[in-house]
């Protein structure tokens, strides 16, 4: 299986970088990818940089939304799975959420991020609802997918609880700063798991320097 791992600078404009989303995607269909997977919060500023800022309602989207239509029509168009992150809107909860739709365009679920921290930098409290969705695996066109947002990798029982329902490959969306943890942490963290639970994983970080005249600046690597 061929998967492609789209990572993307993501400016102020939200419809911008949704638009170079897609056709990075449109790219990697040419080459041959059967999955597609996207960084946390690919397509919209990393808001949990700072502690205040805009209404977070005003930030979120439903699920389906303008995202997850553009990415069903994308996934039908070429037979293939794409997992996107985004900031989502629930009643009056917001939460770090990964749709898994399918190849035919069908949205087979959602994962929601539990573990959500708090530090400089990374103020997801601010934002983020604990997950209420669970552990869950799903039955793609490209295998069983399981997914682990972000900090949800650093708790070896979830980690775990995704191998006894059955995963072939764990995703992780990621947003982590370039200095933030000592070097090489994140990959051996991610073959760790591989090894112990008998899957495959693959990481997708956020990439470049963020910066505009609402949010704080952060360098993801």
């Amino acid at each position: 299986m061929k998967i492609a791992l789209i990572q993307q600078k993501a400016a102020a404009d939200k419809a911008a970088n949704l638009k170079k989303g897609i056709a990075a995607a449109e790219e990697a269909a040419r080459n041959g990818a059967q999955l597609v997977a996207f960084a946390e919060l690919a397509f919209e500023p990393f808001y949990p940089q700072h502690v205040a800022g805009k209404d977070k309602n005003q930030l979120a989207e439903s699920i389906p939304g303008p995202v997850m239509k553009a990415f069903s029509q994308l996934a039908r168009k070429h037979k293939m799975v794409i997992i996107p992150n985004l900031y989502e809107l629930d009643g009056e909860n917001t939460y770090d959420t990964s749709p898994v739709i399918d190849a035919d365009g069908t949205i087979l679920g959602k994962t929601r991020m539990v573990h959500i921290p708090d530090y400089e930098y990374f103020h997801e409290k601010t934002y983020y609802t604990p997950g209420d969705t669970g552990v869950r695996v799903y039955d793609t066109a490209a295998g069983r997918i399981g997914i682990a947002i972000c900090y949800d990798r650093h708790y070896p029982e979830y980690m775990r609880a995704l191998a006894v329902a059955g995963a072939e490959l764990v995703v992780t969306p990621q947003a982590g700063a370039a200095g933030e943890w000592t070097d090489g942490l994140y990959e051996a963290e991610m073959q760790i798991a591989a090894f112990q639970n008998g899957y495959f994983t693959a990481l997708c970080n956020r990439a470049g320097l963020e910066e505009n005249l609402d949010l704080a600046i952060g360098l993801f690597a």
